[in-house]
Order: structure tokens, then sequence, then C-alpha cells
């Protein structure tokens, strides 16, 4: 058996533990106070050094809760370190939960509106039994290991927050990676995506300001309903006309609200349209042109407007670093059980990371193909899967940190 693997096996129990005791408190968006005090304190424990990391703007607070999320006051991201000196690993966690109910009748069910159907909880604790054994061998580190428990996944920018913070500096961070389970991936098995692994997210939240008035008046008044209606058509032509069919885009008008009565034309109108792409090209397109066709719409129509834009960039297996990457991989699950697939659709906001450091993001196996999928109010995980996540993540970070020593 792999020496890393004999070791994630001797305290298998404990991550089990660590992963039901998170399963019971999910928190939801970046403010995780509970999940953050928690891992804090098994950090601690382990004689690790950690500390908060997050910052959350006034500006960023507002969108947030205006698109539904639970006010947040701050950030609660938590930062640990193994080792010292360059180079620098970096292993994550994230750690929110879903603004759902779990119905799988475990004993260690969440109770109330609030759960863990997303994984997050066994990150985490995948994570905490990968530190467990780094700090029992870290004598042995030709350099840095830096845990990352990130809040905010769901909300597509909780890692941003903790980057924001100084989480790649202090020490630099040199390469970056991130596993998520897969209820439906058979234990054992992972798979990764070279190249663009996720994709891409834009969110514009549109108010618009108009002038109200009587419906048997219209030149009186500035019908916002109308102009979001215009608008709402003209960003719904920008797909099939100005993108590449080849790529994958979709652009969603996904909210459009504006009065509440017929003889009445209202004084304000809101719409929130999202995209995604796999496509960094068309990515930036749509992030230039939503914009525009917003200004001249509005104005064409004499109306007023404010947007407020939440972006995801795709998440990227750097090339160099997953050839390096996966051999490790492969040593703890075998060679036949690590395979490329193609890229999923929805974001996944590792790639605030992944643009600015070399990343690996992967999905370990954790089910079956039969099992329920993630966000499902019924997805059940395999439990002895986690022992092999926290051999994996501890196993690319020493022989990486290995061959990086040697040059």
């Amino acid at each position: 058996m792999n020496e890393m693997l004999e070791k994630a096996r001797a305290i298998q129990g404990q991550i089990i533990a660590d992963r039901r005791c998170l399963h019971q408190i999910p928190e939801v968006g970046v403010y995780t106070p509970k999940t953050a005090e928690y891992v804090q304190k098994r950090l601690t424990e382990m004689g690790i050094p950690n500390k908060p990391c997050g910052v959350h703007s006034q500006e960023d607070r507002e969108k947030m809760v205006f698109a539904g999320y639970p006010d947040a006051p701050t950030s609660t991201g938590v930062v640990g370190l193994i080792g010292k000196g360059g180079p620098c690993i970096l292993l994550r966690a994230d750690m929110d939960g879903l603004p759902m109910e779990e119905t799988t009748g475990l004993d260690f069910a969440a109770k109330g509106n609030t759960a863990h159907m997303c994984g997050h909880d066994a990150h985490a604790a995948m994570l905490l039994g990968a530190a467990q054994i780094l700090k029992d061998m870290e004598d042995q580190l030709p350099g840095t290991v830096k845990l990352m428990f990130q809040p905010g996944e769901e909300m597509g920018y909780g890692s941003r927050t903790m980057v924001e913070d100084g989480l790649l500096e202090n020490p630099k961070v040199d390469a970056a990676l991130a596993l998520h389970v897969g209820p439906q991936v058979e234990t054992g098995k992972l798979t990764y995506s070279p190249g663009v692994s996720s994709g891409a997210m834009a969110t514009f939240i549109v108010s618009i300001q108009g002038k109200g008035g009587h419906s048997s008046e219209p030149q009186k008044t500035v019908d916002p309903v109308n102009i979001a209606t215009q608008v709402c058509s003209a960003l719904n032509m920008l797909i099939p006309r100005e993108v590449d069919p080849e790529a994958f885009a979709t652009m969603t008008v996904g909210a459009l609200n504006g009065g509440r009565a017929s003889n009445i034309i209202p004084d304000t109108a809101e719409i929130m349209v999202s995209f995604r792409t796999l496509s960094p090209e068309a990515y930036d397109h749509l992030i230039e042109r939503i914009p525009e066709i917003l200004e001249h719409y509005v104005k064409a129509w004499r109306g007023t407007y404010s947007v407020r834009v939440l972006k995801t960039p795709s998440t990227v297996c750097n090339p160099e670093f997953s050839r390096e990457i996966v051999p490790f991989v492969a040593e703890i699950l075998g060679e036949d059980n690590v395979k490329p697939v193609p890229p999923m659709k929805s974001a996944e906001d590792f790639g605030h990371v992944t643009r600015l450091v070399p990343g690996f993001y992967a999905f370990m196996g954790a089910g079956s193909p039969e099992g329920y999928p993630l966000h499902n109010p019924n997805m059940v995980l395999d439990e002895s899967a986690f022992a092999l996540g926290s051999a994996v993540l501890a196993n690319c970070a020493v022989e990486w940190l290995k061959k990086k020593a040697r040059g």
C-alpha cells in the first residue's frame, strides 16, 4: 500500500467524524462562522498555524443581498501553513452549503433549510485529513503547503474574497490543487479536464429607472417595462449572431420584474441575465457587449439604469502542472482510474485562483453512476472515499514539492 494511503487509512475515522460534524452545521454564502470556527479549532489541535482570510467589500455585500443571498458582514475563509520556505503549493477545500432541505434520512443529516448537498463538508474534512498527514511529516517537507478553506463557492466568488486578502502571498503560492467529490463517479476513480475545466459565468442585475404614469397617457411617461423587453430581445440575439457556433455559450434572462397593474406604467423595472461559456474568447466578447447594449437601448428609450455584475472565470487545469500532478494522483488510485473528460459546463470559483497561478482541479469518485447527483436533497456520499481524497491531496503536495526541490 502507498505510504500516504496507509497514513490516510489510519486516520479515516477522524476524517469521517470531521465530515459528519461539518455536515450538521451547513452555512450559506461567504459568512460561515460556525464552519470556520470548527476548522480553526481542528487546525489548532494539530499544531498548524492558521488565521482568518477574506475581505468582503460593502459593494459586494450589497450585490449579494440584492441577488438574493444572505447578508454577510464578512468573509470567513481560513488559511493554514505547514512547512517553510519555497516552493509553495496551495491545497483548497470549499466549505459552504446550499439553501435547501436534506431528505437523506441519515443519522447525521442536516436539519432545517440549509444542507451540504454540494459535498463541501467532505472537501473540508479531506483537507483536514491531508493536513494531519502533512503536519506529522512537516520536517520532511522541502517547502510549504498552504491550506485554503474557503466559503462562498456556491456564490461564485468566495475564493476571490481570499485572493483579495493576500491568499496567494506570504509565502507566494507557486501552484494550486483542488478536489471535488463526485457522487455519480465511482469511488476510487478520478476525472479531470485538461485546459478549461469549468464554464465561466457572469450575471448582470440591471435596475432600469423610467417615469411612471397612467396607461392612457404613455407619451408622458418613460416605460421601463418596454425598455426591459427591448433589452432582453437584444441580449438574446448576442450568442446566435456574435458567438462562434462551435463554442459552448448560453444566455438566460432569468428574471424580468416591473409593474403591478395593467393601467399603470411603473417607475422601475429589473432584469437579471446571466451567461455561461467554455470559450475565453466568447467570455471576453460578451462581457464587453452586454454593457454596450444596455447603454444604447436604455438611453434610446430615454431611461436611466444601474447595473451590478457578478463574474466567475473558468477554472483551468494548467497543462504543465497537470502533467506533473497526474502521476502523483495515480500513485494513490492507480493509473487506470485517472481519466481526462470533457469540461463541465457549470461554474467553479476556483477559477479566481487558477487565473493567477498554475492549477489542477479534479472530481474524486465518492459514489456510483446510479447515485443521486450533486445538489439533490437525497445525495449521499461513500465515506470510504474520503481517506482516498486525503491521500491524494497529501501525496500530490509532498511529491510535487520534492520534484521542485530537485529542480
